[in-house]
C-alpha cells in the first residue's frame, strides 16, 4: 500500500499534504476517498482534463472493485454536486425505490425467519448508483463515457493485494458467500489474506459491458436479465420490473445557514436533515464559550442529537406522500424550544428504534479547477451488502431494507412497497461569501448525521484544517444513556461523561473525507486543504500542472 501512495505522488505530482502553494503551478483539482487507488484514479482523469463529475465515475467504479464490501454498482447513495457555471447546489438521489412487491410483514414477528429476511434476499432495494452516474455525466461530464471506467476494469481484471481491513471484512462475511462468490475471494479453499490478490474477472467484464453498452445492459438487458434469474432463485422481492423502472432524480437540496456558513446537504427522500437540527440547537448556544471535546461540550451534543432523532423519526417522510415541515423544523422559535429543554447537567433517556453505527458505506469528495463539486455517499448498507452475487457478473447487491424501521407497521421509516428509499445518508458543500468553501461526508450509518455536524463546527467554530477537523475524536448517541465514544478521546472525559450519567461504549467513528477551497487575493482557487479519515485507509490528494 506504501508503495502505491508513493507512485501516486510520483506519477502525478500529487500533494497528499493539506496545501500547495507555488506560484509556477496551477492547481487544477483534488480528490478524497476511502481507498488509495480510487484517489489515485480520480486523479488521473483530472490530470486528463477531465471535470469532477467524470472524476467521480472514475472514483466510484473503482471503490467497487477495491472496496467491495462497501459500495458498488449493486448499491444505492446519495450525491451532492456544485454547478460552477450556474453556481448551483443540486441533490442527485440514487437510492431510488422499494420493489414492487415488497412485503415488510415478513420482517416482522410471527414470520419465521423475520430477522434474517430484513438482512438477507429480501432485504434487496433497486440498486440506482449507475443511473445515478449516467445522469451526472449527460448533465456535466466532459470526458466520453468509455473513458472512466479504465481505472475499475485494470484492477478488476489483474487484481490488487489486498489489506488487513479487506481481509478482515471478508473473514467476516466469507460463511455467507456462495461458492460462486468463494471463487473469487477464496479461490484455494480459503478467505484470502492481507497481500493476496483479489481478481474480479467476472466483474471487469461486468465494467467492459457498462463501458461500450453503457447503462442500458444493468437495467434492460444481459446483466439485468442475470440479476433477475437471481433474485427469482433467492426469493428475493427485487424483479426486473424494479430494474426497468429505476431512475436517478434530481432534487433540491436543503440549506442552512451556520454562522454565516450556508450549509448544503440532501432534502427528502434523504434522511440527512438530523444534521441540520444538530447545527440549529447549536447555534442557539453561540454566545457561550464551549472547549472543544469538553464532557459539557460533549453531553450538550449527545442531548441534542436525541432530540435530531425524535424528529427523524416524526417527520421522515417520502415526499411523494405526505411533505414534512423541514421548514418549520429548522425554525429559530423551534430550534429555541429545543436547545431550551436540554438538561445541561444530567443526560434525558430516549428509545430509538434504530441499529447500532455501521461503517459500511463510502465516501468520496472530488473538486475540479473549474470548481465544480462532487459530495457523494454511496454504500451496499451491510457489510457486502445481502452477501448475495450475481452469478457471472462478480456484482453484490445490497441490503437496504436492513436500515427500515418494522415497528411499528406503517410508521414513516417502515419499507413501503414502491415507495423512495429513506437513506441516511449526508453529503455535505458549504459556501461561504457566495463561493465554495468546503464538502464532506462520511460513511457510518446512524451515526453520519452526528459526525458530519461535529466535523463542520471543528472546521467553522474551532478553525482547525480539514485533516484535524476529520481526526478529532467523535461521539455518537446510540441508545438510552449510551454514547459510543472513538478509543481516541481522552479518558479523563470519557470518564466525566461517565459521572454525568452517560453509559460509555467505546470504537471508532466514520470513516469521514473532506477538501475545503482556499482562495489568493484575487478570489482565485490557489490550492484545498484535504482530509481523509485516519481511522480507515483512504487517501486526499492534489493534482497541478505547471
Amino acid at each position: 500500500m506504501r508503495n502505491q501512495i508513493i507512485s501516486i505522488i510520483a506519477l502525478l505530482a500529487v500533494a497528499c499534504a493539506s496545501q500547495k502553494t507555488q506560484e509556477d503551478e496551477s492547481v487544477t483539482g483534488a480528490v478524497a476517498a476511502a481507498h488509495p487507488l480510487a484517489t489515485q484514479a480520480g486523479l488521473e482523469v483530472l490530470a486528463k482534463g477531465g471535470n469532477a463529475y467524470d472524476a467521480a465515475i472514475a472514483v466510484a467504479s473503482t471503490l467497487n472493485v477495491v472496496e467491495p464490501m462497501m459500495s458498488g454498482i449493486g448499491g444505492y447513495g446519495t450525491i451532492l454536486v456544485f454547478d460552477a457555471n450556474e453556481q448551483r447546489v443540486r441533490f442527485l438521489n440514487p437510492s431510488g425505490r422499494f420493489p414492487v412487491k415488497t412485503n415488510t410483514d415478513l420482517m416482522r414477528a410471527p414470520t419465521p425467519d423475520y430477522k434474517k429476511n430484513r438482512v438477507g434476499p429480501k432485504s434487496i432495494s433497486t440498486p440506482g448508483n449507475l443511473n445515478a452516474w449516467k445522469a451526472m455525466h449527460e448533465a456535466y461530464g466532459n470526458m466520453k463515457w468509455d473513458q472512466l471506467f479504465e481505472s475499475a476494469i485494470k484492477h478488476a481484471e489483474n487484481g490488487f493485494p489486498i489489506s488487513s481491513a479487506l481481509e478482515r471484512w471478508i473473514e467476516v462475511a466469507y460463511e455467507d458467500f456462495s461458492p460462486y462468490a468463494r471463487s473469487f475471494y477464496g479461490p484455494e479453499g480459503r478467505p484470502l489474506k492481507q497481500g493476496d490478490k483479489l481478481i474480479q474477472s467476472d466483474l471487469a467484464k461486468t465494467f467492459k459491458k457498462i463501458r461500450t453498452d453503457g447503462v442500458d445492459s444493468f437495467y434492460n438487458g444481459e446483466i439485468a436479465n442475470a440479476i433477475d434469474k437471481q433474485m427469482k432463485k433467492v426469493d428475493s422481492f427485487l424483479s426486473l420490473e424494479d430494474l426497468q423502472k429505476n431512475e436517478a432524480e434530481w432534487w433540491e437540496p436543503l440549506k442552512f445557514n451556520y454562522k454565516g456558513f450556508d450549509v448544503y446537504t440532501a432534502s427528502l427522500p434523504a434522511n440527512s436533515f438530523p444534521a441540520f437540527v444538530n447545527l440549529g440547537i447549536m447555534k442557539q448556544f453561540e454566545d457561550e464559550y464551549l472547549k472543544h471535546n469538553s464532557s459539557e461540550y460533549l453531553h450538550l451534543f449527545a442531548e441534542m442529537t436525541k432530540e435530531s432523532y425524535k424528529a427523524r423519526l416524526a417527520y421522515s417522510f417520502d415526499p411523494d406522500v405526505r411533505e414534512a415541515p423541514i421548514d418549520s423544523i429548522l425554525s429559530q422559535p423551534v430550534l429555541q424550544s429545543w436547545a431550551a429543554a436540554i438538561d445541561r447537567k444530567y443526560p434525558s433517556e430516549f428509545v430509538p428504534p434504530f441499529s447500532p453505527e455501521s461503517k459500511n458505506t463510502t465516501h468520496f469528495v472530488v473538486i475540479d479547477q473549474w470548481g465544480n463539486i462532487v459530495s457523494a455517499t454511496q454504500t451496499l448498507g451491510n457489510l457486502f451488502g445481502s452477501r448475495i452475487m450475481v452469478e457471472g457478473t462478480g456484482i453484490f447487491l445490497n441490503n437496504s431494507m436492513a436500515y427500515s424501521t418494522f415497528e411499528p407497521k406503517g410508521n414513516p421509516m417502515d419499507a413501503f412497497a414502491g415507495r423512495h428509499k429513506l437513506s441516511g445518508d449526508c453529503p455535505v458543500i458549504i459556501i461561504k461569501d457566495g463561493k465554495p468553501w468546503a464538502a464532506l461526508g462520511s460513511p457510518g450509518g446512524h451515526t453520519i448525521t452526528q459526525n458530519v455536524p461535529q466535523i463542520i463546527f471543528n472546521l467553522i467554530d474551532f478553525e482547525m484544517p480539514m485533516q484535524q477537523a476529520i481526526d478529532a475524536p467523535k461521539i455518537s448517541f446510540v441508545e438510552p444513556n449510551f454514547i459510543y465514544v472513538d478509543e481516541s478521546l481522552d479518558s479523563q472525559i470519557a470518564a466525566e461523561l461517565f459521572e454525568i450519567g452517560h453509559e460509555i461504549k467505546k470504537g471508532r467513528i466514520g470513516n469521514a473525507q473532506g477538501i475545503r477551497l482556499i482562495y489568493d487575493e484575487n478570489g482565485d482557487v490557489e490550492s484545498f486543504d484535504v482530509g481523509s479519515d485516519r481511522r480507515g485507509e483512504g487517501r486526499a490528494g492534489i493534482v497541478g500542472i505547471e
